[in-house]
């Protein structure tokens, strides 16, 4: 679980016999590609840290389409925040877009942690002010750009998401339906 120590030292200072006792709340899972993790309607338990792979957050419109609100690629946490923060059931889904090792941990397990370990309150307050303004930003995007500038602009500040996330995936997170992208995809290209 280096990759998590690592992530943990950018923004915490512990050593190995404390991380050894952080990493014991935590559950260690692989996932298979279009795995669920969570589904709609289910009490939302925990909360995903992905070591290696990608996973997507999706509701089912009222069209029975799905729209993806979220990824999260290595050092990211997914989970429906509102749920998980209030032990009920969820409005999304989380799926797993690639075969992925992620670590699970569920509400009593953190409540446990944070007691045991106070320093990852300080973790998770920083990690909680990253995701509300990356939210925060996508929110004003959503307002000012055209769907063409949205798409520039994703795919010039998440170049790695346009390489290992399928086109119908990325045109689910920007509001488009996937032939709208590829016609995007062919207007900037010619």
């Amino acid at each position: 679980m280096e990759p998590f120590k690592q992530h943990l030292d950018k923004f915490i200072g512990i050593d190995d016999e404390e991380f050894a006792s952080v990493i014991s709340y935590f559950q260690v899972l692989e996932v298979k590609k279009k795995q669920d993790l969570m589904s709609e309607g289910e009490i939302c338990r925990s909360m995903f840290f992905v070591v290696k792979g990608c996973l997507r957050k999706f509701f089912i419109n009222e069209k029975g389409i799905e729209q993806t609100t979220e990824f999260a690629i290595e050092n990211w946490w997914i989970t429906d925040t509102f749920a998980y923060e209030r032990q009920i059931k969820s409005d999304f889904s989380i799926q797993a877009v690639e075969k992925s090792v992620i670590l699970k941990i569920d509400f009593h397990s953190q409540e446990a942690l944070l007691t045991k370990h106070p320093v990852m309150e300080r973790y998770f307050r920083m990690i909680y002010q990253r995701a509300y303004a990356a939210a925060e930003r996508r929110i004003r995007y959503l307002y000012e750009f055209s769907r063409e500038e949205l798409y520039v602009h994703f795919s010039t500040q998440y170049p790695w998401f346009i390489q290992r996330i399928p086109q119908y995936l990325i045109a689910s997170f920007l509001g488009f339906t996937p032939e709208y992208l590829s016609e995007i995809r062919a207007k900037l290209r010619s």
